[in-house]
């Protein structure tokens, strides 16, 4: 999900390559689909044929037409709400518009179910046995929210398909079969894990697919469309779509598609298994849509800024988003906890296990994005020591154990940047990449190094390459496999972990791989990338806040100098020491305050009113790295070295 907006908190503002996700695959069925008990035939089919006419897509409205087969009687149509991968009810019904329900030329009538709002009633008289239904899907032009945020522009559109269908709620999606069509601008290109049929002019005809398939597989179009081959010389075929306002964004460097086959072969061999018939990164590379990744069993659905490929610091501050999603295939997609394998779009999912669908996803994405090459092994720790420095200063931590952030998941991937450090986020990314670094380190200890983590990876998300299929878990199977590998209370070491009100974050796995948290005055380059990408300042090390590049304070954490001084998110700070702010002049009044006695003088205004705050700090700009603890073996490069060759 790293997006959220990907970058609505602080923590997402430094962490950009967080995300989580959602699904796709194509043409193929799910081998197993855990189905809710709530109002599901087991037996009942339908059918579905879906045109959607994306032709509009540039001033952003796309136009649903459904044909759907029905028996006679009360009919109960739902909007897509629960979309797998986004851990919360995210379906944008609300940007569903003109909806007319018609049966044999005649118009019926419908009515919104007062408890459940994605719900459509409608009665079909007798001898009708389909029904069309007409709606127009609002494209949003903000870009806050997952797939619900901005997905067109005048040159481009990333079609979700949740958004412009609905469905029988009697029938099981897995048995539902949807014919789609889709028309698209004139000279526009398009690609998706979808099976094309037939496609005339800028018609496109589909294979028919499962309802589950078809949401689980976006689709790209647009004017600039470039296609790169990343197939291994054996194995399934593996492609890098790039789509993009601006063809120039698409002119991406061979040393970044050498590293993007190297991930794909890095991953293959971690996993020794893979459960598509063919994988796609879906890139988007604009300023106009949201930012954010998805992730599909066959697939993801990957959104950043228009130059990402082209600039040092937007791709360095990115790195690790492909090999995030490209993951979730195995670990989420693949292995899914059950409380989120409900096999509708209906029933509420239970995100208590987000600590390994995203946390153990963020490490392995982290330690791929080293072993491919698409982050140096400097730049990986320079990352890592980022992660543990935010997670080390969040005082949330000592009221909200990481076991609630999981649980109140559906609601804090909403929450507001303000307090973000006391609120808490979803930290079960950046905190769950320490834990899982730490088993890792426990399991090579435990085994002198004979096995690791990618032990467990073979072992828990291995089998048959059958393509796409939901095999769920619960915590006792994580407990069980970790034992399989190496034997330990793994039950006490994680639950001692999510349960903790430790107001420092888990290092252990720093430390005992041979490192150390430390703090120097000068920014390390993981960090200038990041905040030159965002156009933040970060000074939450220091002075404790970060800011946005007008001086908006974004947030302020408790017990920090800023805090004490009565500084709050949401001011916007004007002069420091009676100049006017910019982020140059902050971080010189930092340095010239260690050999000052005199506090730092900053003016903020906090809506119409005005006031300077004292600031007593003398400690200099501090960052974090990772120094080398020379009496302890070194283990981190050993997980970072790549397992094949390059």
């Amino acid at each position: 999900m790293i997006n959220p907006a990907l970058i609505q908190t602080p923590l997402k503002l430094i962490r950009t390559s967080r995300i989580s996700g959602y699904a796709l695959a194509c043409s193929a069925v799910f081998l197993f689909w855990y189905t809710s008990p709530r109002v599901f035939s087991q037996t009942e089919r339908s059918v579905i044929s879906l045109a959607v006419d994306a032709t509009d897509a540039p001033r952003k409205i796309l136009h649903s037409h459904e044909s759907i087969a029905v028996h006679a009687g009360t009919v109960d149509l739902f909007y897509p709400k629960w979309i797998p991968g986004e851990h919360e009810p995210s379906g944008p019904v609300i940007d569903m518009a003109g909806l007319k329900i018609t049966a044999d030329g005649r118009t019926l009538s419908w009515r919104r179910d007062l408890e459940e709002m994605y719900e459509i009633h409608c009665t079909v008289p007798a001898g009708v046995g389909k029904i069309d239904v007409s709606f127009d899907f609002i494209l949003p032009p903000q870009a806050e929210g997952f797939s619900s945020g901005a997905s067109s522009t005048a040159q481009l559109l990333v079609l979700s398909w949740n958004q412009v269908i609905v469905y029988p709620l009697s029938a099981s999606p897995g048995n539902i079969t949807v014919d789609p069509t889709l028309t698209i601008p004139s000279g526009w290109k398009f690609i998706s894990a979808l099976t094309p049929k037939t496609q005339s002019n800028n018609s496109i005809v589909f294979a028919p697919v499962s309802l589950t398939m078809l949401i689980d597989s976006p689709l790209l179009t647009g004017a600039h469309l470039r296609r790169v081959d990343l197939t291994p010389s054996s194995g399934v075929p593996h492609f890098l779509n790039l789509l993009s306002d601006n063809e120039a964004a698409l002119n991406i460097p061979p040393e970044q598609i050498k590293a993007y086959k190297h991930l794909v072969t890095e991953t293959n061999a971690l996993f020794a298994s893979h459960h598509y018939e063919h994988y796609d990164f879906l890139y988007t590379l604009s300023d106009e849509v949201a930012h954010f990744g998805l992730e599909h069993h066959q697939c993801s659905d990957d959104r950043v800024a228009e130059r990402t490929v082209i600039d040092e610091d937007l791709f360095r501050a990115r790195a690790g988003l492909l090999p995030h999603e490209f993951v979730h295939s195995w670990n989420g997609k693949f292995r899914r906890p059950a409380g989120l394998a409900t096999g509708n779009y209906s029933s509420p999912m239970k995100d208590d296990l987000l600590w390994v669908y995203e946390g153990l996803t963020e490490y392995l994405g982290a330690i791929l994005t080293a072993r491919s090459g698409l982050l140096t092994p400097g730049e990986f720790r320079d990352d890592l020591a980022l992660v543990a420095a935010q997670m080390d200063n969040r005082p949330g931590r000592t009221w909200r154990p990481l076991q609630d952030a999981n649980d109140e998941a559906s609601l804090l991937y909403n929450a507001r940047t303000d307090w973000d450090s006391w609120r808490r986020d979803v930290d079960f990314y950046d905190e769950g990449e320490l834990i899982w670094l730490e088993a890792d380190v426990q399991i090579r200890q435990l085994t002198g190094g004979a096995k690791s983590l990618d032990d467990f990876c073979k072992l828990f998300h291995g089998g048959a390459n059958n393509g796409p299929e939901v095999k769920p878990y619960e915590f006792d199977e994580v407990v069980s496999t970790m034992n399989r590998v190496a034997p330990f209370d793994w039950r006490s070491f994680f639950e001692t972990r999510l349960r903790s009100l430790d107001a420092h974050a888990p290092l252990n796995g720093i430390e005992k791989s041979g490192w150390k948290l430390v703090y120097r005055d000068t920014m390390n380059e993981m960090q200038k990338s990041i905040e030159e990408s965002k156009k933040i300042t970060d000074l939450r090390f220091s002075l404790g806040l970060s800011l946005e590049e007008d001086g908006t304070i974004t947030d302020v954490i408790p017990g920090t100098p800023a805090y004490k001084a009565g500084l709050g998110p949401g001011m916007k700070l004007i002069a420091v020491n009676g100049r006017k702010y910019s982020k140059e002049i902050v971080r010189d009044a930092l340095r010239l305050g260690t050999a000052s006695s005199q506090p730092l003088e900053l003016l903020a205004a906090n809506g119409e009113f005005y006031r300077t705050y004292s600031t007593d700090y003398h400690g200099g700009e501090r960052y974090p790295y990772l120094e080398r603890e020379s009496a302890v073996p070194e283990i981190l490069s050993r997980i970072i070295a790549p397992a094949t060759p390059k």
